[in-house]
């Protein structure tokens, strides 16, 4: 079969305009989706509903059916991107930092999703970005040079499938994993919450080497290993889609992680996912078979380096993804251009219990107990993970006709 390739604007409508007969009523009811309830894990979740009056100017129009992609820095790169099929009210208005894209009848708006929520479009539109530093985005005019294989609509029909069907094995694995998230939360709770009331708090700065911010070099095909936003995930650190950056011989001396060093994302249009953290353990790196003394991270991630004989990573982990936690990072973070951020100054005065090391470390010792059984888990995931891109890839490619 011959692979045509056409623009994505020739198939799709880009940013439509709004229907005149969709605002004949501005009392009814519509979904409202911020950028914070676009996902990055390919999925909408609506805020809930607004009165169209309210929403009509400011916000961005769409449909079920549609395809939600993220046109602002970091958002785009980390994957924000979604089919639209879940709206109790058919019709939705959100972000302005979101592009639209309408399906035509030539295309299967499952089978668009895949092919804007891979790295192949991820970093073409990066490297077509526009603006100043913080505020790029990926202009209208990129999806009329962006080209996408477009097979006969039954083999788009089909490939979309093969994708759903991989997706879905990974979620599943992610979601065993996301049960040792529990546990970890439960142990902590059990070990600590009767004291976290009576013993002194003070700043996490006390207890920090540094703070520091990780490189703001582009990737590259050589280089060291990179850890970005999309690779702390849900407490610990996701290898399926790594990068590599360039930097000096200084730099990486400046850069390299080592064990114990817990990685913060500090800005992301989710205000819950701002202050996320993992910690670095160079067991995982080994399994991995990566080299430990050359990773490095980019630039929307916070490296603290701690004092290890005073407070321990993974203590300080949990307590930051206890409700309590989060709440603390809420209070650091700023919020710009729909964007919020936490910085050094922020991080560094979160609030931290004065806990007996010795007790951070018997609880650490007890979740190194059942980390046999994450990493084993984790690996599952990359497998998964591994085989969905390589999927995505061959059918951007045309190679899964």
């Amino acid at each position: 079969m011959k692979l045509i390739k056409k623009p994505i604007s020739e198939v799709v409508d880009v940013n439509p305009r709004i229907p005149t007969n969709i605002t004949s009523d501005l009392s009814r009811e519509i979904d409202f989706v911020p950028m914070a309830q676009l996902s990055e894990q390919g999925f909408v979740r609506p805020e809930g509903s607004r009165p169209l009056g309210e929403v009509l100017k400011g916000y961005t129009y769409f449909e079920n059916g549609d395809v939600l992609v993220a046109k602002i820095t970091p958002c785009m790169e980390n994957g924000k991107a979604a089919f639209v099929d879940n709206l109790p009210h058919q019709i939705g208005f959100g972000s302005t930092e979101f592009h639209v894209l309408r399906p035509s009848d030539s295309i299967d708006g499952r089978y668009l999703f895949y092919m804007i929520w891979n790295s192949e479009f991820r970093n073409e539109a990066e490297g077509n970005m526009t603006g100043s530093a913080g505020q790029k985005r990926v202009p209208k005019t990129f999806f009329d040079r962006f080209e996408i294989p477009l097979p006969p609509l039954s083999e788009q029909k089909r490939i979309a499938d093969i994708l759903d069907k991989a997706d879905a094995i990974r979620r599943k694995r992610q979601e065993a994993i996301d049960q040792f998230g529990a546990l970890t939360e439960s142990l902590f709770h059990e070990m600590f919450s009767h004291k976290l009331s009576s013993v002194r708090w003070t700043d996490l700065s006390e207890y920090l080497v540094e703070l520091r911010y990780g490189t703001s070099n582009r990737s590259g095909e050589d280089g060291f290993t990179t850890l970005r936003i999309p690779n702390i995930v849900r407490g610990i650190i996701d290898l399926s889609d790594l990068k590599t950056v360039g930097v000096s011989q200084n730099e990486l001396t400046r850069l390299k992680l080592l064990e114990g060093d817990v990685l913060f994302v500090r800005t992301n249009g989710n205000p819950d996912y701002v202050g996320r953290c993992a910690v670095f353990e160079t067991s995982q790196m080994e399994a991995a078979g990566l080299g430990v003394d050359e990773i490095i991270y980019a630039s929307y991630l916070i490296r603290a380096r701690l004092k290890l004989d005073r407070i321990r990573p993974l203590f300080l982990q949990s307590l930051l993804q206890t409700p309590a936690g989060r709440r603390n990072v809420r209070e650091k973070c700023r919020t710009s251009a729909g964007q919020y951020n936490i910085n050094t100054k922020g991080i560094g005065a979160l609030q931290v219990p004065v806990v007996a090391v010795e007790e951070q470390i018997d609880f650490e010792t007890r979740i190194r107990s059942f980390r046999p059984a994450l990493t084993s888990l984790t690996a599952a995931h990359l497998e998964a993970d591994t085989l969905f891109n390589s999927l995505g890839q061959r059918a951007f490619k045309g190679e899964l006709l």
